[in-house]
């Protein structure tokens, strides 16, 4: 049972020059040896600054760590050979938007023509987490389910808190950026998988969208993959980090599969009020405090996501997953990436600077000096 559930990560890097410490517009400089090494596994995205790395389908946490490290080492290694290095966080400190290129490319052109300053103004970076669940009804069953949980995640997860040279007081920006965009945030529980694909079909009809991965939400089906793709999360700046959370995600999947099997079901708590906690998540990270929906009052959120890791834990050592999990426990006393770019700007006397060379050197942290190790 446990083999159905395949992990596949997304991350998408900052490309910057460790001189000046900007975001520079040459994933083409990256892009062309970057196909030779890795075929799809990189790609570009809309903006020129950001490159994208996905791994394979892979059967457990270990090939999912093996493939994501390899890939930060080939990407880190194209990037200096052109003077320039990656950051995995998902704001750059101080960068402008209105200084960034589109990609030359007709799908990035509709985009922006479709949604204007909002695509342009887009420049964050994140995460995405693909789980295996074959059946298509099992993945709205489980979305249902599983939504409670992105705001818990989410504050692993934060490391934008800087935006356009403004300390925003937010541990995740990323995520109020996003939100102007159309289709995003938290969905709602769907009763069936027919329900969810009238939903996508009247959409289609009416034109509100082109295919459905115009659909942005924080956790969704995959339109062409049979997976559940979480989406919520900023992307954590040290490799284990990601580990850690992929590992997380798999866990919930694997123990709300188990309830379904037993014919147990998880309270569905309606979109409105799992943004309350999103909110929470973006506005305090690790620091704040979530609602307990069902015992209705303020926890703090430390709290909670051991309280999930409790949950989870009856399925962690099915999933070979003991040792990345408990790494969540290190994210909890030290902090997430926000919290340590937050801490060196002020320790520096609000200076940019440090905090990018502090990401350009923990986007490194544990990943093999040896790319094909």
């Amino acid at each position: 049972m446990f083999d159905q559930f395949t992990l596949g990560i997304e991350e998408e890097f900052q490309i910057v020059d460790p001189k000046t410490r900007e975001l520079k517009s040459q994933v083409s400089e990256i892009l062309e040896e970057g196909k030779l090494l890795l075929g799809e596994k990189v790609k570009p995205e809309m903006i020129q600054s950001m490159i994208e790395v996905g791994t394979g389908v892979c059967a457990n946490i270990q090939e999912a760590r093996k493939d994501i490290s390899q890939l930060r080492c080939i990407i880190s290694s194209l990037a200096r050979k052109k003077d320039l290095e990656i950051v995995a966080a998902s704001t750059h400190p101080f960068s402008h938007w209105a200084a960034q290129e589109i990609f030359e490319h007709e799908h990035y052109k509709l985009l922006v023509d479709e949604l204007q300053m909002v695509a342009q103004s887009l420049l964050i970076f994140g995460v995405h987490v693909h789980v295996g669940i074959p059946d298509r009804e099992r993945q709205i069953q489980i979305m249902n389910a599983a939504r409670y949980f992105l705001p818990h995640v989410l504050a692993l997860t934060t490391s934008s808190p800087f935006w356009l040279g403004f300390n925003t007081g937010l541990k995740s920006y990323r995520s109020e950026v996003f939100k102007k965009f159309p289709r995003t945030d938290i969905p709602d529980y769907f009763g069936s998988y027919p329900e969810f694909q009238r939903y996508v079909s009247t959409l289609l009809k009416m034109n509100c969208i082109s295919n459905p991965k115009k659909i942005w939400w924080d956790v969704r089906p995959h339109p062409h993959f049979p997976t559940l793709e979480f989406r919520i999360c900023d992307i954590p700046t040290k490799v284990d980090d990601t580990i850690a959370i992929a590992a997380l995600f798999q866990a919930i999947v694997a123990k709300l599969s188990i309830l379904t099997d037993k014919n147990l079901g998880f309270r569905l708590y309606r979109r409105m009020y799992i943004q309350e906690n999103k909110w929470r998540a973006v506005r305090y990270g690790l620091d704040g405090m979530l609602l307990d929906l069902g015992k209705e009052k303020e926890v703090p959120t430390r709290d909670l996501i051991l309280e999930l890791l409790d949950f989870v834990d009856e399925v962690v050592d099915e999933l070979d997953s003991r040792k990345e999990i408990e790494h969540v426990h290190t994210i909890l006393q030290r902090g997430t990436s926000a919290d340590e770019q937050l801490k060196v700007y002020e320790e520096n006397g609000n200076k940019f600077e440090p905090v990018v060379d502090m990401l350009i050197k923990n986007t490194m942290e544990n990943v093999p000096q040896n790319c094909f190790e």
